[in-house]
């Protein structure tokens, strides 16, 4: 396999680069000093960003792009063997990298680098994470899964010994990378398009606590079932952590949380040492404790004072679609978040449910069709906790709809829950029937990992 050295820049093209990922490893490498090219599909604000920083992007895949003189090619799993231009490169016996590949390399070079692994709460933790960091000046670099405001981005190039980014066990991606610190949030089952099951989903973490080596260490929540199957693996130092209070088991669990009336909660945590501090987020929900913990848990273990974990975390207002209040319309509170997975639903649904309203209103766009078809009864028990669901069309993504399901069948599946709910194919249609029933009071929250957000958006005309 090619190897990267960032002390040795070389000429490198992406295909996809336009991808939020594949354009923040762009723009590292060229800040590094590499000749960087790209082809997209079509133009977006983020490939003029890279043409602005003197990155060469061009537009459709095409044979041509690809010249003799490329020391290596980078691809997404969204790129196929048929693409012209991953053929040419064959053709051209051009070394060739998944993107999954390039980051890990990549990591190679951090004396600190840091991957934050699980079902859900990548991207949240990450960011409480790198805020940490940047307010303890320890001046990280930072790849984020969404846009945190206070780096204006999802990227932020440093020039220290931290590395910090979400790893994904799709496609088992972050088997790829080298962690000297790796954190895994939780396990559970999801991407059944490519997992055949939870174990072999467990069995990826377990390979992921491998990666860590005997001076690194992972972080782990302790409430994962059958927590030695996967801390066994790890050949470094293992620290614990739970967001349920009272638990002494673990090395850092809350012993009070109490919410305001936005969900906002306040903790008091007690660490391995016995110490003990109080922390207040304002960020929602009881999963931002655990997110939170998780955080402080690494601050701790990299001798960031505590002083400075507590002021980042108080500062922290999230990420762009994790909670995010979007506006107020008629007396109607609107709110997005990007959660996709029942679990994930349960969880900011119980956060609003926390919040003074009147009524609960969710808007939610399923992900994918065999994940609404593999959940379909779990998302229909999450989506219980809201009074009223509206249900768009299913988020199509990377995939075709092979078993015929639709939204209309959670819409059923909802209604024999003793659920109300509504299925419009169209966001116009949603929006009109929002427009018609949605009172003063009510509290709305658009919900999905796709493009849902566009319905709150355009009632509130931003």
């Amino acid at each position: 396999m090619f190897e990267i050295d960032m002390k040795k820049p070389c000429r490198i093209h992406f295909i996809g680069i336009g991808g939020i990922s594949m354009s923040a490893l762009a723009q590292v490498l060229a800040d590094a000093g590499f000749r960087v090219s790209g082809s997209d599909r079509q133009e977006s604000e983020l490939t003029r960003r890279l043409t602005s920083q003197g990155i060469t992007v061009l537009y459709g895949h095409r044979r041509s792009n690809i010249t003799a003189d490329l020391d290596v090619m980078v691809y997404t799993s969204a790129i196929h063997p048929d693409n012209p231009e991953y053929q040419a490169a064959v053709e051209l016996q051009i070394p060739i990298l998944s993107r999954a590949q390039l980051l890990g390399q990549i990591m190679k070079s951090y004396p600190t680098s840091i991957a934050v692994s699980g079902t859900h709460g990548k991207t949240s933790t990450t960011s409480m994470i790198s805020d940490i960091l940047m307010h303890a000046q320890a001046d990280p670099t930072l790849l984020v899964g969404g846009i945190l405001s206070s780096i204006g981005g999802n990227l932020r190039i440093g020039h220290s010994e931290y590395f910090v980014t979400e790893a994904c066990e799709y496609t088992n991606s972050f088997l790829s990378f080298f962690p000297t610190v790796g954190l895994i949030l939780n396990i559970e089952e999801d991407h059944l398009d490519f997992f055949k099951d939870l174990d072999d989903i467990r069995h990826s973490f377990r390979e992921f606590a491998a990666l860590i080596p005997a001076h690194g260490c992972l972080i782990i929540n302790y409430d994962i079932p059958d927590l030695d199957y996967i801390t066994s693996a790890c050949k470094g130092k293992v620290i614990t952590y739970t967001n349920r209070v009272g638990i002494t088991e673990a090395d850092y669990y809350p012993t009070t949380i109490s919410y305001d009336k936005m969900a906002r909660p306040t903790f008091t945590l007690k660490g391995p040492a016995g110490q003990e501090t109080e922390y207040t987020l304002h960020v929602p929900g009881a999963h931002n404790v655990a997110n939170a913990i998780a955080a402080i848990a690494l601050a701790d273990y990299q001798d960031i004072p505590s002083s400075i974990s507590k002021q980042a975390l108080s500062d922290f207002n999230g990420t762009d679609r994790r909670f995010q209040y979007k506006g107020t319309l008629g007396g109607i509170t609107i709110v997005d978040d990007y959660a996709h997975h029942p679990t994930e639903i349960r969880m900011a649904l119980t956060a609003a449910r926390n919040m003074s309203h009147k009524r609960l209103w969710c808007v939610f766009q399923p992900h994918t069709y065999t994940r609404t078809q593999a959940f379909l009864e779990e998302f229909a028990e999450a989506l219980s906790l809201a009074d009223m669901v509206v249900l768009p069309d299913i988020y199509a993504a990377r995939e075709v709809n092979e078993s015929g399901i639709s939204s209309d069948h959670l819409r059923q599946a909802l209604e024999n829950r003793g659920t109300a709910a509504y299925y419009f194919p169209t966001f116009d249609e949603v929006e009109n029937f929002l427009l018609e029933n949605c009172t003063t009071g009510d509290l709305l929250i658009t919900m999905g990992a796709g493009d849902v957000v566009k319905i709150g958006e355009n009632l509130l005309g931003i």
